[in-house]
């Protein structure tokens, strides 16, 4: 059988380089190129022909979700496995819609990412239990439970709140999303709506709580402000 021809792309050079020598000592597998961005990404993909491509969710020049939802549309034989530091809890259930085959944490990266791969290349979906649980949850959910959560978020809003969260402002925002102040503080309001969040103020500190501490825990007071509380001088 050939190789699995593996397209590795994230922007550190550091995980890259780590990845491709790891793949060359698998059997049955070959790095067969890299890429740091968006860009990078689809002209490597086009000369290169790969079986797979190990996806980051973010790049300086695109989004990661994005990208692979372009990238099944136009190579539907190609497999996607994300790769990335972003929640599982949040973002897994994001990429499988968009055409990922599967997600992998970094920090699993090292013990799992063999299985994953060849349980994507005999055709299944690789997720944690932790992510597969969740997903049987979207699909069937606790009656009792009435707490807003993330993944009522678009993937736009989901990437507002996301910049929001690391100190981005509205003309940042704009620019980075390729979208007009207006359109920002549209999604603001919809983050308010969705997450039950009181105000402006409120949808900041439930972000960067998010960003900053990865909880979201909307109506009670975030550990940044607990902090400042605690030391008013800080």
């Amino acid at each position: 059988m050939q190789p699995v021809r593996v397209l590795v792309v994230d922007d550190h050079p550091f995980f890259r380089s780590g990845v491709s020598h790891w793949l060359k000592q698998q059997d049955g597998m070959v790095c067969c190129g890299e890429a740091e961005s968006d860009q990078g990404t689809r002209k490597a993909v086009a000369e290169l022909h790969p079986d797979l491509v190990l996806l980051d969710l973010r790049f300086k020049d695109g989004d990661g979700i994005d990208l692979a939802a372009e990238l099944t549309q136009n190579s539907p034989g190609l497999r996607i496995l994300v790769v990335s530091q972003s929640s599982e809890e949040v973002f897994a259930h994001r990429a499988l819609q968009a055409g990922a085959r599967g997600y992998l944490m970094k920090s699993e990266a090292t013990e799992t990412m063999l299985e994953a791969i060849r349980s994507i290349m005999r055709g299944e979906i690789y997720v944690s239990r932790a992510v597969a649980a969740r997903i049987l949850h979207n699909l069937f959910p606790d009656p009792a439970s009435s707490a807003p959560d993330l993944a009522l978020l678009s993937n736009r809003e989901l990437q507002v709140f996301q910049m929001l969260g690391a100190g981005c402002r509205q003309a940042q925002i704009a620019s980075a999303l390729k979208i007009s102040p207006k359109t920002v503080d549209t999604y603001h309001e919809n983050l308010k709506q969705k997450l039950h969040l009181p105000d402006a103020k409120a949808v900041l500190a439930a972000a960067k709580e998010w960003v900053y501490h990865g909880n979201f825990q909307p109506g009670q007071q975030s550990s940044l402000s607990q902090s400042r509380s605690a030391n008013p001088t800080a």
